[in-house]
Order: C-alpha cells, then structure tokens, then sequence
C-alpha cells in the first residue's frame, strides 16, 4: 500500500514538473565563448546585477582547459528581459541553451544568483551536469532585500548624467560601497549621447523577492559530489542548507575574501576550480 502510493506520488510529481516546464517560455542567452573546440565544455553562471563581463578574467584562465561559455542571464548583459524571473524559469534558459548547442553536459559553475540556479538546474536535471560549482550562496532563502538600492538605481537622474563619475557621485550616499557602486553601473549604457540603463530596473524590482529566495523542492537532493566556495568574510555559505541538499559536497574556504571571492583572488579561485575538475 505505502510502496503504490509513493508511486503514485511520485508520478504526479514527474507530471507537475512537466506540466511546468512545458509551460515555460525559454529566452535565447547572449553568452562570450573562450577556448578549443574540442575542450570539455564549462558553463558559467553570473549573479545577480552582473553580466558576462565580470568573468571575462576568469574564464580567459580557465579556457586553457575547458570551452568556456559565459552567459548572459535573462533580464541581465545583453540578453533579452522577460517578465518572469525564477530559478526554474532561469535553469530552464540553461537547458534550451544547452540544446541549441548540442552539449549533453557540462561542468557548470555559478557564483550567487549563478550558483542557486546551478543548484536548481542540477537538482531538476541532473544529467546535464558533469561536475557542479557554487560559489558563495547556498539553497536557502535569505532576509536580505534589494529595494533601496534598486530605487536608488531608478532615482539616478539619467537626463543630468555627464560621465560615470558624476553617476557615482549620485549614488554615493545610497550606495557607500565604492566597489559595489561600480560594479552596478557596469549597467549604465552610452547610446545615441545619453546614458541609459542595460537592464530593465521595473522587471528587476518586481522579480528581485525570487532571486532572494529559494523555492521549496520537498526532499530532493543530488547524489553527486558538488564543490562549494566560501568567503572568509562572507556569511552566504550555510552548510546544513548545503549539505543537506547536497550530501556530497565539499566546501573550500578562500582566506581573506568576502562574497565577491572570484573578483578579490582570481588566482586562487582558479586554482580550486582547475583542482576539483581534474580531480587532484
């Protein structure tokens, strides 16, 4: 009786999961390429507010050995925006991506938002997943919000804006931080002799609770050995989230380093990644 009806649960869970993804529209990912043809492909995933471009240096590093494809995520870089913006819509982009591309799997690795949706992907669709990657972010939901940043971001006067410094110089009370300030107008565009945003801020806002959280997935879990990366100074990593997702899963610790851990020591990050993958 319990044996038939787990069956039964667990086919109206296959259903749900393909009624789901039928029901998804993917989005055509912009993505930079680095490496051989002929390289094992490596997928990776930026976070939030971010773009391909912020991985230029690492992927560069890392397509000695691999093919390295860095994506634009939906709604981010130069990839279109969409209205929908969740971690099973984001993860589905990455199998259409895939399809298109004739990879069956790929080492995938991502960093924040990049890393929940590695997670997901590897939780849902597991095959298509040779080695998983996270760094800094773990599958929890977190209390954090973006709001006032992103308001300060739709407050910027953009008819007023002469330069980047002068944007800088607008947001510096909202935003104190130097380094993230500068890391946000990575979004800020020239065109046409005004500037303008890349990134849609109305679809970012209404969106951003999903990218803070985590959807529930009952008791799933990847069997497979994942690697985690850390910030010494960062709080993101949750091992019991983690582990209990991911039983397998290692996490290593870059000492000195907050949750932008790829940008502070490229070169150690590298390091870890080259290690996990040729399984030293």
């Amino acid at each position: 009786m319990v044996g038939r009806l787990g069956r039964r649960i667990r086919g109206f869970v296959g259903c749900f999961v393909w009624f789901c993804l039928i029901s998804m529209k993917s989005v055509d990912l912009v993505y930079e390429v680095y490496g051989g043809d002929n390289d094992y492909p490596l997928i990776i995933l930026h976070g939030f507010l971010a773009s391909s471009r912020n991985w230029r240096t690492v992927a560069k590093r890392l397509s000695a050995d691999y093919l390295v494809y860095v994506l634009d995520m939906r709604n981010h870089g130069a990839s279109p925006h969409s209205e929908q913006m969740d971690y099973p819509e984001m993860a589905y982009d990455i199998v259409c991506f895939m399809d298109q591309l004739g990879l069956q799997n790929a080492h995938v690795l991502g960093h924040s938002m990049g890393g929940k949706i590695a997670m997901w992907l590897a939780l849902h669709h597991p095959h298509r997943v040779k080695n998983l990657m996270v760094a800094d972010i773990a599958p929890v939901n977190y209390k954090h919000s973006f709001d006032e940043m992103i308001q300060s971001l739709k407050q910027l006067p953009l008819d007023q804006i002469t330069n980047r410094k002068n944007a800088e110089l607008y947001l510096a009370e909202a935003i104190p931080d130097t380094a993230f300030r500068q890391f946000l107008l990575q979004n800020l565009l020239l065109k046409d002799g005004c500037y303008c945003w890349r990134i849609n801020l109305d679809i970012i806002q209404k969106t951003a609770h999903s990218i803070v959280d985590f959807p529930e997935y009952s008791t799933q879990h990847y069997s497979d050995k994942v690697l985690f990366i850390a910030g010494e100074r960062s709080t993101y990593i949750d091992p019991e989230a983690v582990f209990k997702s991911f039983p397998r899963a290692k996490i290593v610790t870059i000492p000195d380093t907050g949750h932008w851990l790829y940008v502070e020591a490229p070169d150690e990050f590298c390091q870890i990644i080259n290690t996990w993958l040729k399984g030293e």
